[in-house]
């Protein structure tokens, strides 16, 4: 599935006031940055399961999200899988602000989870705002910062942390109010960069102690609060 460029999504531009308000960073921009901006930038609107962005192809827009999640997803030459980050409402992806700052090209997927809209800053406004705005480099730079961090902590927990406790605190970030995971053993093991086998046999470990319960697809959680008093016995916030 090819990625289909940004600029052919183009969505009806909302007023600025109804989006920079969602990014704290950018509320402190003089007026006639923010006017620059937001002339500058398109609304973008894709349907879930589109492919944003493959490997090799350009970076051409910052993308600030309004609206839906973005999963950021790196495949092996064996056709592997590793989930890295997503994108959520209010946040930047980072892989494009690094792609944008080196003038390098993507190197992994990016998929809307959900219907998305988000905020295309085209190269042009990005390069020009950076070099001579300090709000909005600071902005760039602290969202960058941010995401780092998270990504140094997704590979402590690689290494470090039992498969376990990852997957239950996994299970309680993508369950929905009701506490439902709609997710099959191969998309949990890509989320967590192991193997499908590995998921179920400790899904059927969790289920044997009565926390969860599995159908196709799904994964109910009877007990929460054990898989979160597992997270917090292994140091985890």
């Amino acid at each position: 599935m090819a990625a289909t460029p940004l600029a052919e999504r183009t969505g009806k531009m909302t007023q600025p006031s109804q989006w920079l308000d969602k990014f704290a960073g950018l509320q402190a921009l003089p007026p006639e940055v923010k006017a620059e901006l937001t002339e500058g930038s398109k609304i973008v609107s894709v349907p879930a399961g589109t492919l944003i962005f493959a490997p090799g192809q350009s970076a051409d827009n910052l993308l600030l999200l309004l609206e839906g999640t973005v999963r950021v997803q790196h495949r092996s030459d064996t056709g592997r899988e590793v989930f890295l980050y997503r994108v959520h409402a209010g946040e930047s992806c980072v892989l494009t602000t690094a792609c944008l700052l080196a003038d390098e090209d993507y190197s992994a997927d990016g998929i809307a989870e959900t219907d998305v809209r988000a905020v295309a800053i085209p190269r042009a406004t990005f390069d020009a705002l950076a070099g001579r705005s300090p709000v909005f480099r600071r902005f760039v730079f602290q969202a960058y910062s941010q995401r780092i961090t998270d990504l140094f902590a997704l590979i402590d927990d690689i290494v470090f942390q039992r498969m376990d406790v990852r997957l239950a605190g996994r299970l309680l970030e993508l369950a929905d109010r009701a506490g439902v995971v709609r997710a099959t053993h191969q998309v949990l093991a890509s989320e967590l960069g192991t193997a499908r086998e590995v998921i179920s046999r400790t899904l059927s470990e969790f289920q044997r102690r009565g926390w969860v319960e599995q159908s196709r697809g799904e994964v109910r959680l009877v007990h929460s609060d054990a898989l979160a008093q597992m997270v917090r016995a292994a140091g985890h916030p």
